[in-house]
């Protein structure tokens, strides 16, 4: 299927990232995908760990896209994607006790990063799973000279994307009652942030 969407970044930091939800996901059972892009990593993560439903969901422009990607892989733990616009659109159906999403909050407006957190509680378990990857700046400053270059180019595309603070992502999380438990580095100069739900 040569018309399927592909990302290179998906293909690289892959593996990387399994290694970490390995851990963190393995008593999980439903993981929610906000921004499934692709659909590769959706294929490859449900493919390495087939105990978990894993349930894609992004704007409806995308879906197309991840239901070839689906489709080939043909995995009986992934269901057919959800529309999901986090700033405004209708909540996931069901449960879920985790959810991971991956290189989005930099292409978000801030005032939807906001809706994304708020309205968590609503579809998450009590004791939830939130994983988050991408670049992060941390007490407002550049973690590297690439990040820095790659912010510069988000704001070129659009004033409204950028290089989020990590201090003020995680006060959103703490805020809707998830706790970080782990941050973790990751190639590229990306992290990935684990936060868990608490009462």
């Amino acid at each position: 299927m040569n018309d399927k969407p592909f990302s290179l970044a998906c293909e690289r930091n892959r593996e990387p990232i399994l290694t970490v939800l390995r851990a963190h996901f393995a008593d999980r059972k439903r993981i929610l995908e906000i921004g499934s892009g692709s659909g590769q990593h959706a294929v490859h993560f449900a493919q390495a760990l087939p105990h978990l439903v894993w349930q894609t969901s992004d704007r409806e422009e995308n879906l197309a896209g991840i239901q070839l990607w689906l489709d080939e892989a043909a995995l009986p733990n992934t269901p057919a994607p959800l529309v999901l616009d986090v700033g405004d659109g209708p909540r996931p159906p069901t449960f879920f006790d985790a959810v991971f999403s991956a290189n989005t909050l930099h292409i978000m407006r801030w005032h939807e990063v906001e809706a994304l957190f708020a309205a968590l509680p609503a579809f998450t378990t009590h004791d939830a799973v939130l994983a988050i990857y991408g670049p992060f700046n941390f007490g407002s400053r550049y973690t590297s000279a690439s990040n820095a270059a790659f912010d510069e180019s988000l704001r070129q595309r659009a004033p409204h994307m950028g290089i989020r603070d990590f201090e003020s992502v995680d006060a959103l999380a703490d805020r809707y009652g998830f706790a970080l438990r782990e941050d973790v580095a990751m190639p590229a100069n990306n992290r990935l942030l684990i936060w868990r739900r608490h009462a």
